[in-house]
């Protein structure tokens, strides 16, 4: 079985992506060490927290360029903040991501019948091809997030969910795979794109 590397760039719940892998049976690593996640050919990008300060520990971490280049053929699953890192630009601290896709990460619009941040359960909109939510339309998924992607591709969006505005809640893109909610906290229906990120591997 190919190796499952979650990034530890000091930005995300690790621990928690880890043991939603290891109950399917993976055997994931979690690290910061650029020749380990060069290694790999399954990758994981979480996150939790600002865009900016997230790019410059990656930056610290020298991780930003063998991102890049695994990017190009290890199977990628980016998390909430991992997902809106592969975008050109984000309005949270007015900072460049890894420009891996086309689009932007924009905060949500005031108005007074939504609150920022969305957190908690929404209902996602899956489109027909996509082959990590296969089968689940219309299903229940955990959000936490102020800033939301903005894909200028919509080619490539695999769900969309609404919350005063719909938005692009997932992507895939040949080998990358990325989603604003977390599988990881997403009860069954989560283990299940999880097992379905696995199978891909």
């Amino acid at each position: 079985m190919k190796r499952i590397c979650i990034v530890d760039y000091g930005m995300g719940n690790l621990r928690s992506v880890q043991k939603a892998f290891e109950y399917l049976g993976f055997n994931p690593i979690v690290t910061s060490n650029k020749d380990e996640v060069e290694m790999c050919e399954a990758i994981v990008l979480p996150g939790v927290g600002a865009f900016d300060v997230a790019y410059k520990n990656l930056e610290k971490l020298n991780l930003l360029e063998v991102l890049k280049r695994k990017l190009n053929d290890a199977i990628f699953l980016g998390i909430c903040l991992g997902y809106q890192l592969l975008y050109e630009f984000s309005e949270e601290g007015n900072c460049e991501g890894l420009k891996v896709l086309k689009g932007s990460v924009k905060r949500f619009p005031k108005k007074d019948t939504i609150k920022i941040p969305h957190m908690g359960w929404n209902k996602i909109k899956v489109k027909n091809n996509s082959k990590l939510l296969k089968g689940l339309d219309g299903q229940y998924v955990y959000f936490v997030h102020s800033y939301y992607v903005d894909n200028k591709d919509k080619e490539i969006v695999s769900s969309t969910c609404e919350h005063g505005i719909e938005f692009d809640s997932s992507i895939e893109k040949g080998n990358i795979f990325a989603t604003q909610f977390h599988p990881e906290k997403s009860g069954e229906v989560g283990l299940e794109i999880l097992r379905n990120f696995g199978g891909l591997i």
